[in-house]
């Protein structure tokens, strides 16, 4: 289980989570607990979306992109760290380490933009609930999804391919269990200083205007809020919006912690914590919160096991 295999001089060394002590084996069972109730609440929560016909709305349609993107997410960097732990393996090949690097920072950055993108759905169903129809339809839902995955793919594709050009030197030892930027750019032979600001400032950018998208359709909300005279419309608005805004703090949150803290304030281990939220913990969080625990999808599981009983 852990033997060390040989491995080729343009790999890089994943340093990983855990070693071989007793503690860390039991971390390391708990984090794949959590890795299969990952997996297996963004599957069924896509699976109840694309089969039972009352879930085919625009709403659901964007719920079963965002547990895409969470499942994409933690198939990224949690299978290779296991392996790896379990082989007795470090190592990561050049090609597979800029595929790592590649896909979490799209797929992260599709979530980010996604989840910004979705605020506008809560902002139509609150405070133009007779016009939602119109203004938030299948085709819209569509372009949303596109845009998110297209924009951060790009910005991805453009990321990974610049700095897997550069030279790197000494044992190509990666503090942490997967291919992530900042722990890759300190392997890096040379001044890369131009390159890594671009990269700061654009990330930067990235967070901060959908936290300002966020926080825009958010005043709105709120303004049609305080004016209803209803006190259960106000308690359906609460409702409607509580979610998402619980899942956009977890994931802007764990981003921030991750990305904008100062070089000279971040550790090995802080990293690794804040990784192991953001590419786990939080995609485990959203169907729980978001779509598990919703009216509509618990009919919707009751219909499809109901139909799979009278079937059989």
């Amino acid at each position: 289980m852990w033997q060390r295999n040989q491995t080729s001089p343009a790999d890089f060394i994943l340093e990983g989570l855990f070693d071989d002590s007793l503690a860390h084996l039991f971390l390391f069972s708990l984090t794949m607990v959590v890795f299969l109730i990952a997996v297996s609440g963004n599957t069924l929560t896509i699976f109840l979306i694309c089969t039972d016909p009352w879930l085919h709305t625009p709403m659901y349609f964007l719920l079963s992109q965002l547990s895409l993107m969470d499942l994409l997410h933690v198939f990224t960097t949690i299978p290779k760290m296991a392996s790896n732990y379990l082989s007795g393996r470090k190592s990561i090949s050049f090609v597979g380490c800029a595929a790592q690097h590649f896909l979490y920072l799209s797929v992260g950055g599709a979530e980010g933009l996604f989840l910004a993108l979705m605020s506008y759905d809560r902002y139509v169903a609150i405070c133009h609930p007779l016009r939602y129809t119109v203004l938030m339809n299948k085709k819209v839902g569509l372009i949303m999804a596109v845009m998110s995955w297209l924009g951060a793919s790009m910005k991805s594709l453009i990321y990974t391919v610049t700095l897997m050009c550069f030279p790197f030197c000494g044992a190509r030892k990666i503090r942490h269990f997967y291919c992530e930027f900042p722990a890759l750019v300190k392997l890096v032979c040379g001044d890369i200083s131009v390159y890594e600001n671009t990269v700061y400032i654009s990330s930067i950018l990235l967070l901060l205007l959908p936290i300002l998208l966020v926080s825009t359709s958010y005043a709105f909300i709120l303004h049609s809020v305080i004016h209803m005279r209803s006190a259960g419309s106000k308690r359906n608005a609460f409702a409607t919006c509580s979610s998402h805004l619980i899942v956009v703090s977890l994931w802007f949150g764990a981003s921030i912690f991750s990305y904008m803290r100062p070089s000279s304030q971040r550790t090995p281990l802080q990293d690794k914590v804040g990784s192991v939220f953001y590419s786990i913990i939080t995609p485990t969080l959203n169907p729980l919160i978001y779509t598990l625990r919703n009216k509509d999808v618990a009919k919707a599981l009751r219909r499809v096991l109901r139909r799979d009983v009278i079937n059989q």
